[in-house]
């Protein structure tokens, strides 16, 4: 997926290594505080003072608190980058991408947490918007590609093309993802995943 904090972390980042930590200790803090707080929580100085740093250093990195929120991003989105095997055949690392993908549905809810926020202010910050609007893109064009591997490996007989396929299975996760008043359920997040099993068709001896 797409580091929405890319063009933040590709700058030089005064004082070498060490200040790159903190730097991450920063977006850290953030991150948290979004999590545990939304954006109505998320302040610049309490961000500093959870870092033990002042709010000039955190200036120093972060210009603008929009600069922190793009460090969030990125942080966040690494995350899903690292549910996307590199390695293996195609039906190895559609299964290990998808197991990956669960495991973080059902673990991880700072993360959806923090997603939940940043979906939400979307629709009001043309950047952010953008953002989730490539990130998806990518995440279809990858998560399509991936399964027409299969197909013409002829470990898949898909109901429908690769990338419908590949849309709807988003489409499922980010449901399983959002807040709900009955709170989450990781017994429908296994159910949810073992439909896609049922819809992949992908053989359990393919490898």
């Amino acid at each position: 997926m797409i580091d929405g904090g890319a063009s933040e972390s590709r700058r030089p980042q005064p004082g070498g290594p060490a200040s790159g930590g903190r730097r991450a200790d920063l977006v850290a803090a953030a991150y948290q505080r979004l999590a545990a707080q939304g954006f109505e929580g998320l302040r610049t100085r309490d961000v500093a003072a959870d870092v033990g740093v002042n709010i000039a250093t955190l200036h120093y990195y972060f210009p603008t608190k929009e600069a922190l929120i793009r460090g969030v991003i990125g942080h966040a989105m690494q995350r899903f980058m690292t549910t996307m095997p590199h390695a293996g055949t195609a039906a190895n690392q559609l299964r290990g991408h998808l197991q990956a993908v669960l495991v973080l549905v059902k673990t991880d809810q700072q993360l959806w947490a923090v997603m939940g926020e940043l979906v939400l202010r979307a629709p009001r910050d043309a950047e952010l918007e953008r953002i989730f609007r490539e990130t998806d893109a990518y995440w279809r064009r990858t998560l399509g590609e991936l399964i027409q591997r299969c197909v013409d490996d002829g470990l898949l007989v898909p109901l429908l093309a690769p990338h419908e396929l590949a849309a709807l299975l988003i489409v499922a996760i980010k449901g399983l993802s959002l807040p709900a008043v009955g709170g989450f359920q990781p017994d429908l997040a296994d159910r949810v995943f073992r439909q896609f099993d049922r819809l992949l068709g992908l053989s359990d001896s393919a490898d």
